[in-house]
């Protein structure tokens, strides 16, 4: 088999059945963790997976000191562990992705990687790409980029960890045709499965087999909770707690499908808007965020400060301009008196949501326009900024827009065009224009995203990467849906709730995460799915500040948030790493190439290697 520079001829193999393995070992101890392993992964084997998926560091235990602790466990690839799981990949004609820590034999390097061994032996490799905070103690960041592996099953990728908290490591595989990615990890400090992983698994329409170990070592708690993630992000399969097997089963026709939902026109991958993609080989906080954005004395970031900010769930009336600007008006009014500074309402919240080119061209007004001038009246009235979806028309064109506009109580900052139309949209409405700006108010660098743009990461990325404290998503959206999970047995840190949760996934939570930004999901009631909810930005190992929207009901949601701390350090985004980044911003029709090409290093790896370690 190769990598990503040679994909296969596009052929659909069957369903087939999968398998996670979740176990814990321990350091030191890599002959009687690979005793345990080995065992695992024949009974999965035996019990008729084609596609098995160790933990992360699955050989040796994760938590290392130095360079000089690992060096008696590390090994090459392929070498003796992986000659051992050979033998059962070749016993019942299976795939397995198997965690160990490397050395490179030509160099003495050192990675944290993961090896794809099928029937005839080691097929692909990949090298965690983004490090957490252990592995830059003994460990290089990976180098082969986020590559895909054509095999008999479909196309494989895998990342690593804390990769999944990238939206870009799967994104990529993505772009370059993968069906599963596989994730070995040794994931904590968060009830498992992790909502970024289901979030990675929606929004690229792809399979997610995450492999996690638990347990307590060197005082760090491993979060347990391996599963099987299906293709709209809902768990198939998991495990909690202890040793055992995850069972699933992939559909590789059905990841093929990048349909959300059944029978609709919208695409995850082909909807995508690079063109407005520009910033996302950026390295935008490798320097001081005060420093970078104030360069030449050009835009330098608002000065950071405490604000309150409010989202509003209701459903705005089709057609009735005057009944929504009075409930745009009165919540406005109600808010303002509670101290808030910032108001953000749902899309299209002044001419209610349109189904065609008739109805909007009637509800369309050019802006600055009737509605804007009573919108601006509101918010001076206030003294808040607002932000409200309307029917944009450009007088020039006569194209009319999904558009979303932040009024102050002097008029309008600023102003954004959905760039990603839903089908709802597209009867009507014009791709936007304006590209993904961000635009500074007294509360912080405000972004806007409309509705259907938060599913695509690159969208809010962009943003973070601009500089934004605050994502405002003005929306009228029923996917991805809001999910539920059930507690945890595995000890949590103080700041995680391991009880049952309603909200365990909420893909606008995700996008604050992600970006180190403050979200704030204004949706429409029912027939929206509601769950409108203000995401203020946190480290991560600090308790969740959030306030929801319960359901599809009307409501608003306040918070506190701080554009100091962590908005401005963007720690998250400071560790990108976009030197592989390069197919997200490529022209569609040059994407697919883009990201297999990146990624072919992986393929040729294997050669040099047998022959430096004397494999055969």
């Amino acid at each position: 088999m190769s990598g990503s520079g040679t994909m296969d001829s596009g052929r659909t193999p069957p369903p087939y059945q999968v398998a996670a393995i979740q176990f814990e070992p321990a350091l030191f101890a890599k002959t009687a963790n690979l005793e345990t392993l080995l065992r695992l992964t024949e009974e999965a084997a035996v019990g008729g997976a084609k596609l098995i998926v160790t933990p992360e560091m699955a050989t040796t235990a994760y938590c290392w000191a130095t360079r000089e602790e690992i060096a008696a466990d590390v090994e090459p690839i392929p070498g003796p562990t992986t000659h051992l799981f050979e033998e059962i990949a070749a016993r019942h004609d299976c795939w397995i992705v198997l965690g160990l820590a490397e050395v490179a034999p030509e160099t003495g390097i050192y990675y944290n990687s993961a090896v794809l061994i099928g029937p005839a032996g080691p097929a692909g490799l990949y090298r965690k790409t983004h490090a957490y905070i252990s592995e830059p103690k003994w460990a290089k960041d990976g180098d082969l980029g986020l590559p895909v592996f054509a095999t008999p099953l479909g196309r494989i990728a895998i990342t690593i960890c804390m990769d999944a908290a990238y939206p870009e490591t799967a994104r990529i595989p993505a772009l370059a045709g993968a069906d599963v990615i596989c994730f070995p990890t040794n994931w904590l400090s968060e009830k498992s499965p992790s909502p970024s992983w289901m979030a990675r698994a929606a929004e690229n329409g792809v399979y997610f087999i995450a492999a996690n170990r638990y347990g307590l070592e060197r005082g760090v708690q491993f979060s347990g909770g391996s599963a099987v993630i299906d293709p709209d992000g809902s768990v198939q399969s998991a495990l909690d707690c202890g040793d055992g097997i995850v069972w699933g089963w992939v559909d590789v026709a059905r990841a093929r499908n990048k349909r959300p939902l059944p029978g609709c026109p919208e695409d995850l991958l082909a909807d995508r808007r690079p063109d407005a993609y520009g910033a996302m080989t950026l390295n935008s906080y490798l320097w001081p965020p005060d420093d970078f954005h104030g360069l030449y004395d050009i835009r330098p970031l608002p000065e950071a400060r405490e604000s309150r900010a409010a989202v509003v769930q209701f459903a705005p009336a089709a057609g009735a301009v005057e009944e929504n600007l009075e409930r745009i008006a009165h919540e406005t009014a109600t808010l303002a008196a509670r101290g808030c500074d910032l108001v953000v309402f749902p899309e299209l919240a002044v001419s209610g949501p349109v189904v065609d080119w008739e109805t909007a061209d009637v509800l369309a007004e050019e802006i600055p326009g009737p509605s804007t001038r009573r919108l601006r009246r509101i918010a001076a009235t206030a003294k808040v900024y607002l932000i409200a979806g309307v029917i944009e028309r450009d007088p020039e064109t006569n194209r009319l827009f999904n558009s979303a506009m932040l009024m102050g109580p002097d008029g309008i900052v600023g102003m954004y065009r959905k760039l990603h139309l839903a089908a709802v949209d597209r009867p009507w409405a014009t791709p936007g224009d304006l590209g993904l700006p961000t635009f500074d108010i007294p509360v912080g660098r405000v972004g806007m995203l409309i509705g259907y743009d938060a599913l695509f990461p690159e969208a809010a990325r962009a943003l973070a990467i601009d500089g934004a404290d605050i994502i405002a998503c003005p929306s009228l959206v029923s996917w991805p849906p809001v999910l539920p999970y059930g507690e945890t047995v595995i000890p949590m840190p103080p700041f995680v709730d391991a009880g049952a949760t309603d909200a365990h996934y909420h893909l606008w939570r995700e996008r604050e995460r992600e970006n180190n930004a403050h979200v704030l999901f204004a949706n429409g009631a029912a027939p929206a799915m509601g769950w409108s909810g203000c995401f203020a930005a946190v480290l991560e190992s600090e308790p969740r500040r959030e306030s929801i929207v319960r359901g599809d009901g009307e409501g608003t949601a306040v918070i506190e948030i701080d554009t100091g701390g962590v908005v401005r350090s963007k720690d998250l985004v400071r560790m990108r790493m976009p030197i592989w980044y390069d197919a997200l911003q490529a022209p569609p029709e040059h994407a697919a190439r883009v990201a297999r090409e990146h990624g072919a290093r992986a393929g040729a790896w294997l050669a040099p290697v047998r022959e430096l370690v004397g494999a055969g």
